[in-house]
This record gives C-alpha cells, sequence and structure tokens, in this order.
C-alpha cells in the first residue's frame, strides 16, 4: 500500500511534494521529543538562530518529501537540469579521465541520493559508482531501496567485508565509489572520526 502511494506520488511535481514534505517535516519535528531536541542541539552547536532552526525543520521534510520522486520516477526519466555538477563536472572528469579511483562522500538521504543518481546519469556509463548498503528490515522497504537503487551505473555492494572488497576493487579499476559518513556502524565495528 505504502509503495504503491508512493509510486503515485513520484509522478507529482516537486512543488506539490515540497509542501507535503514541508507538512510532514512539522509534524515530525512537533510529534518527536527526541528529533526536537536532536535539531536544536545540533542548530545551537552550528551557531543557527531560531529562525534558521525553523527553516531546517522545513527543509528537512522538503527533503523527504523529494523521495518519491528522486527514488521512483520512471528509469527513462533523468534528473536532467534540476542537478548540474557546476564546480566538478571538470574535476570529477579529470580524476576519471587519469584512471584514478573517485570517492564521493555526501550524507546519506538527500544528497546522496541524488547526487548518485546525477552522477551515474552523467559518468555511469563508463565508470559505475558503487555504494555500500544495508537492506531495511521491512520487506516493503527493502523492495523500495532496490527500486530506487537500481539504475543505470549504479552498483550495490552488501554492507559487510564482501561489500568493502568489492569498493576497493572499483576504486582499483579507476571508478567510482559513494560513502555514507552519516551512516553508525554497530558497536565495535568502524571508527569514530569527527566529519
Amino acid at each position: 500500500m505504502v509503495l504503491r502511494l508512493l509510486r503515485w506520488m513520484s509522478g507529482w511535481s516537486l512543488t506539490p511534494l515540497h509542501g507535503v514534505g514541508i507538512v510532514l517535516g512539522w509534524l515530525a519535528y512537533l510529534a518527536s521529543p527526541t528529533y526536537r531536541s536532536r535539531l536544536r542541539d545540533n542548530a545551537s552547536a552550528a551557531g543557527l538562530d531560531a529562525a534558521a532552526q525553523r527553516r531546517a525543520v522545513s527543509h528537512a521534510g522538503r527533503m523527504v518529501g523529494e523521495l518519491p520522486f528522486v527514488w521512483l520516477r520512471p528509469r527513462s526519466e533523468s534528473l536532467g537540469a534540476r542537478v548540474r555538477f557546476v564546480e566538478t563536472d571538470n574535476v570529477l572528469t579529470q580524476a576519471l579521465q587519469a584512471g584514478r579511483g573517485v570517492v564521493l562522500m555526501t550524507p546519506h538521504l538527500g544528497a546522496f541520493e541524488v547526487t548518485a543518481q546525477a552522477y551515474a546519469e552523467r559518468f555511469g556509463h563508463a565508470h559505475p559508482l558503487t555504494a555500500m548498503y544495508r537492506p531495511a528490515r521491512q520487506r516493503w522497504l527493502r523492495r523500495l531501496q532496490r527500486t530506487a537503487r537500481d539504475r543505470p551505473g549504479m552498483l550495490t555492494a552488501p554492507a559487510t567485508m564482501v561489500g568493502i572488497r568489492h569498493m576497493l576493487r572499483a576504486l582499483k579499476r579507476g571508478d567510482v565509489v559513494g560513502l555514507l559518513p552519516d551512516q553508525v556502524p554497530p558497536d565495535g565495528l568502524g571508527v569514530w572520526a569527527p566529519y
């Protein structure tokens, strides 16, 4: 049922999706004391005033509102002019032509989802992007993940040592890997580092 609703919404333009997202963002903020506290703490640590914090709530919602379009639009529909590699187009082109592997590092939701697809559309035919992910526990969400990330020029690797080997091989071939530094590994796996 949820997947069907999201598929239907994927055909909407971004304006109504953003409107729905703003409402969802504020509902989440008002309904979750944990989210509210975390947002306030992080915004304060970043030196943001109350107006900027309110904008952050709305923008987080807008990001969620865009996900049906980003994840479920038809494969034939390009992100096109909505996303451009302005500063990085030459840098990526030069690095790929030099045969060196490239690491794209972005936060998880929003930025990574769009960046990975935009990269795959522009460069993935010659140098696919490999990213690790851990399948969701809920069946409907696992299906959504597979659908969202099954795009030309995008490869996935399991969030295990096998996946790390996939990513290292991709880098050695001169391809691109996507890293998501905001993922939290289970205790005992990984190293905490400031970002």
